[in-house]
C-alpha cells in the first residue's frame, strides 16, 4: 500500500507544488508578504481568487496543481523586490472553487485572460510552474497580446513529454486517492484555505482526467513571438529530448549564435542542476534564473581582453 501511494502521488505531481514548498504552515509564511490587494473576479462562470504583491511592472504567476498561491510565500520577497507580482489560485485549486466545470487548461487560458481583463492589465509577464506553465503557455498562446514575456517552468508541450512509466501513474489519479493523501502537504495546504474541502474529491478526479488527456501544442508553440524562457531541472520528470525539441520549436538551439550572436534567438533555455520537478520551487535559484530574463536584463557576456567588435 505504501508503495502504491508513493505512486500515485508522484503522478499526481506531475501537476503539484513540491512538497518542501506546500506544507501546512503556508499562511505563517504568507503572513510575512501580506497581499495589497486580494480578491475575486468573475472569469466565464468561476470566480477566481487572486492576491497582488509589491510594486513595479506586472508580473502574473501560477501555481502547479494540487497547489495554491502559499507555494509560492518563499519565493515571493525576491520577485516582489522587482515587480508587481498577481499570483491567482487556479481552477478548483486553493480559493477558486471547481463550479460546473471540468478542469481544462485551454479554458484556463481564457478564464486568465479574463482574470487580467478585469483586474486592468493590458499586458503582463507571465510565470507558471507545472500545471500552472500549461496554463500560462495556453494564456500565451490564445492571448498574446496579454502577454509581454513569458516563462514555463517544469512543464511540457506534449502528454509524450513525460517519461513513459509516468503516464499508467497519472492514469490512476482520481478521487479514491483522497484518504491516503489525508496526511500529505498537498491535502493539507489545500484544506487550509479551500471554501469547500469536500471538493477535493472531485479536484482528484477533475486533474485526473486532465492528465489522462492526450494533447500535443507543438505547432501552437511554433507561433508564439514573444520571448519565452523555459526552466527545467536535470532531473525533472520530463525527458531531456522533450525539453531539447520544446527550446526547438521555439527557434532556439537550431544553430551556433555567431560571434555576434547574430543568429541568436531571443528565447532562453535554462536546465538547472541538481533539481528534480518536485524541488524546483524549493530552490532560491529559480527566482535568481528567471528575474533577469522578465526584467530584460539578458545582455551578452564575453571573457575580458576579447575583441572590440564583439557587442
Amino acid at each position: 500500500m505504501k508503495n502504491t501511494l508513493f505512486a500515485l502521488i508522484v503522478a499526481a505531481a506531475a501537476c503539484v507544488a513540491p512538497p518542501a514548498m506546500a506544507g501546512a504552515d503556508e499562511e505563517n509564511r504568507l503572513e510575512k508578504a501580506a497581499p495589497a490587494e486580494s480578491g475575486y473576479v468573475p472569469a466565464n462562470g468561476l470566480k477566481y481568487y487572486y492576491e497582488v504583491y509589491g510594486e513595479g511592472e506586472p508580473l502574473l504567476l501560477l501555481h502547479g496543481g494540487l497547489g495554491n498561491i502559499g507555494m509560492f510565500g518563499p519565493m515571493l520577497p525576491m520577485l516582489t523586490g522587482e515587480r508587481e507580482v498577481i499570483a491567482v489560485d487556479l481552477h478548483g485549486h486553493g480559493r477558486t472553487q471547481l463550479g460546473d466545470r471540468a478542469i481544462d487548461l485551454i479554458d484556463i487560458g481564457d478564464d486568465l485572460a479574463a482574470v487580467l481583463d478585469s483586474l486592468g492589465y493590458e499586458q503582463v509577464d507571465v510565470v507558471g510552474y507545472s500545471f500552472g506553465g500549461g496554463a500560462a503557455l495556453r494564456l500565451a498562446i490564445q492571448h498574446p497580446e496579454s502577454v509581454r514575456r513569458l516563462v514555463v517552468v517544469s512543464a511540457g508541450f506534449s502528454r509524450d513529454g513525460f517519461y513513459p512509466e509516468m503516464l499508467p501513474q497519472q492514469a490512476q489519479v482520481g478521487a479514491q486517492m483522497a484518504e491516503m493523501m489525508k496526511d500529505t502537504p498537498m491535502y493539507q495546504s489545500y484544506a487550509a484555505v479551500a471554501p469547500d474541502v469536500a471538493e477535493f474529491l472531485d479536484l482528484l478526479d477533475n486533474m485526473g482526467a486532465l492528465m489522462r488527456k492526450p494533447y500535443n501544442w507543438a505547432e501552437e508553440v511554433k507561433s508564439l513571438r514573444m520571448p519565452v524562457m523555459l526552466v527545467f531541472g536535470d532531473s525533472d520528470m520530463y525527458r531531456p529530448d522533450h525539453i531539447v525539441e520544446f527550446y526547438q520549436l521555439l527557434g532556439g538551439g537550431l544553430r551556433d549564435a555567431g560571434w555576434m550572436r547574430e543568429n541568436m534567438s531571443q528565447n532562453r533555455l535554462a536546465i538547472l542542476p541538481n533539481l528534480t520537478h518536485y524541488e524546483m520551487f524549493a530552490s532560491p535559484r529559480l527566482g535568481e534564473t528567471i528575474l533577469p530574463f522578465v526584467n530584460g536584463e539578458y545582455q551578452a557576456e564575453r571573457p575580458a581582453g576579447q575583441m572590440d567588435t564583439a557587442n
